[in-house]
């Protein structure tokens, strides 16, 4: 019997794609009881299945369940012909987002991120900011850093990406512009990606994968050409897939996200998801602004004097709106 530490890459039907510490690849199957405990209990608790299957067990008690990027040790038969996951390791961050198609609860994108790569294009399809808002608050409601990417930079003026984006740079995320076509703004980027675990984000057709299989030859991420009758992107990544970059990190490539629901966000804690706004919130008159309509309120203020994107806050009041409707379903 042998055992390895590794990361899992990828998984379809039941079995995972790991990649040791050492470099080799196995695909593995996840042990019986890891289904039941997420890897952290060696026995079931009687009592724990009861109140999962009455609904009554709270999500942060939810065993783990094995997502792309989780770092697992795994242990072969005898003759090493045949892994099993035995264990799930603890994770230091994620990317999580509301389960699609109205179900309840989370589903982990990827695990143990250090860096978010929004991807839009400057043009086919044509980007809409209230989506990348969206985009951004998932990240920040993760704690996870993340870096505004504008694809296809060829396809607009310069001047005027930089001025259709200028909120996002104005509330401090750093902005790329590239262009796969005209090869300009790899370097940078490249250099901002290569040692890191970044997750590859963002609607569909913007070129996420060509990018990617430019900044790093080698990859051959699956890509597709966008379809002129609905000017939307065809989807080519069933789900997340991890791989391993020249100077040490991980990219995870992750399909195009037509549901992007928020999850895990408290209704008063959204505005902290928004960097320009922390520093305003202790500006408000009411300890419990809404910043929707009270007098004295320090983001409102903001906005007025156009310190804070409109654009920004009317994303805020949307999204504090779905929130406040999502908690109500609850209950």
């Amino acid at each position: 019997m042998s055992e390895r530490d590794g990361v899992v890459m990828q998984g379809t039907g039941g079995v995972y794609q790991v990649r040791t510490d050492g470099g080799e690849t196995f695909d593995v199957s996840l042990r019986g009881r890891l289904k039941h405990d997420g890897g952290r209990e060696g026995k079931r608790d009687p009592e724990r299945e009861t109140m999962r299957r009455v609904g009554r067990l709270d999500n942060a008690e939810r065993p783990l369940k094995l997502a792309v990027g989780d770092r697992v040790s795994i242990t072969s038969d005898e003759n090493e012909t045949s892994w099993a996951i035995d264990a799930i390791h603890p994770r230091r961050s994620k990317l999580a987002r509301r389960a699609p198609g109205g179900a309840r609860g989370e589903r982990v994108v990827v695990a143990n991120l250090d860096q978010v790569l929004v991807v839009f294009a400057a043009a086919k399809p044509e980007p809409h900011p209230r989506m990348l808002d969206r985009f951004l608050v998932i990240a920040e409601a993760n704690d996870l850093a993340a870096r505004v990417v504008i694809n296809k930079s060829d396809l607009a003026n310069e001047q005027d990406i930089r001025r259709r984006f200028h909120e996002f740079t104005d509330a401090g995320y750093p902005l790329h512009l590239t262009s796969v076509r005209n090869e300009t703004g790899l370097e940078e980027l490249r250099a901002e990606v290569g040692e890191r675990n970044s997750a590859l984000t963002g609607p569909s057709g913007v070129g996420k994968s060509s990018l990617m299989n430019t900044l790093f030859p080698g990859l051959d991420l699956r890509t597709a050409e966008i379809s002129e009758s609905v000017n939307k992107g065809r989807h080519t990544t069933v789900g997340a897939v991890l791989h391993p970059l020249p100077g040490g990190g991980f990219v995870a490539d992750t399909p195009g996200l037509r549901e992007v629901g928020l999850w895990g966000i408290e209704v008063g804690e959204l505005a902290r998801c928004f960097p320009e706004m922390r520093p305003l919130l202790d500006q408000c008159r009411f300890a419990d602004c809404t910043h929707l309509v009270e007098p004295g309120c320090g983001i409102r203020d903001a906005v007025a004097e156009g310190a804070v994107s409109r654009g920004r806050y009317e994303s805020y009041s949307k999204l504090r709106e779905e929130l406040t409707e999502a908690t109500a379903d609850q209950w």
